[in-house]
């Protein structure tokens, strides 16, 4: 079994690592670097990093600031407090401009925990998408995050990467490649296709084992990057298996299962079952509870992709 590594940890340590080559690198936080891990930078390089206080409005306008001085910028807060609080800042002094800004949210999701439905953003995604210029990955385990910080350091457009707080096994193959707005086959199927983003994936992974048992063939494609969605691949997805099914520890509104959707209704048409948060807020409990109570387990998931096939 491999060590656990929540995609926050990974996004401090790659953070601290980038320090000694990107000397245009500046990291920004709102008094949660500890949580967020962007200390492990602060502590390597304390000249390039900048904590704003509880002030995530005034995080996001100092970053757009820097940016246009030609600085690689990352600034985090908790997902909720990122988007929920600045998403003015971000959309006209980041997204309008196009300024090269990555919004690091960590403690995303339900599997925050005890504390509860106002810290569980599980908005974000779709709110982030709905912004104009504004890319929105979501990775899996640690060896996915570091592999998006690094490309984000040098990405030129404004980012939104979304983290998570709860310690995950490495999900990825150990020759996994990650490329902005581009999905993989982790496993192949005819049946049904499931596409996945974040910790879930692993819970993806685990249906298509089960389903693999009793005979039904399911393909787990691993969907990171949510915006600009790789659309070639849904639909070349669509077409082999005629039925899908989507996951995420989000909304089933506006997130992964709606950009799949969309896409799908235009260009390719099959069956859908959308697997997440059911229009509904969270609730305070031991993140493995909360994605039981809300069906984010791999018999849910098995089930919804016979539900899919039965509607071919």
């Amino acid at each position: 079994m491999s060590e656990k590594i929540a995609t926050r940890e990974a996004y401090g340590q790659t953070l601290a690592e980038l320090a000694a080559t990107d000397k245009n690198l500046v990291v920004l936080d709102a008094d949660l670097s500890k949580s967020t891990k962007t200390a492990d930078f602060a502590k390597v390089c304390p000249e390039r990093f900048i904590d704003v206080g509880i002030a995530e409005q005034n995080m996001i306008t100092v970053s757009a600031g820097l940016a246009t001085l030609g600085k690689n910028v990352f600034c985090s807060s908790f997902a909720i407090f990122a988007v929920g609080r600045a998403f003015e800042q971000i959309r006209n002094a980041i997204a309008y401009p196009q300024l090269p800004v990555t919004i690091a949210a960590t403690h995303a999701g339900l599997t925050v925990g005890e504390d509860g439905a106002t810290h569980q953003a599980i908005e974000d995604v779709a709110i982030m998408r709905a912004v104009p210029n504004m890319t929105v990955i979501v990775p899996a385990d640690a060896e996915e995050t570091r592999q998006a910080v690094r490309q984000l350091a040098e990405y030129p457009h404004p980012a939104y990467l979304r983290l998570g707080r709860l310690a995950v096994e490495q999900i990825l193959p150990a020759d996994y490649k990650f490329e902005i707005g581009k999905g993989t086959v982790l496993k192949d199927g005819g049946d049904a296709v499931i596409f996945a983003c974040g910790l879930i994936l692993g819970k993806a992974l685990q249906a298509a084992e089960q389903l693999a048992a009793e005979g039904v063939k399911a393909a787990v494609v691993n969907m990171p990057t949510i915006k600009p969605l790789d659309t070639e691949l849904v639909c070349q997805m669509a077409k082999q298996c005629g039925a899908a099914v989507t996951v995420e520890e989000h909304s089933i509104i506006g997130g992964l299962g709606s950009a799949v959707a969309e896409t799908l209704a235009e260009h390719c048409p099959i069956p859908l079952v959308r697997v997440g948060v059911n229009d509904q807020f969270g609730q305070s409990g031991k993140p493995d509870e909360l994605l039981s109570e809300y069906g984010l387990t791999a018999e849910n998931i098995a089930a919804k992709v016979k539900e899919a096939i039965s509607r071919k």
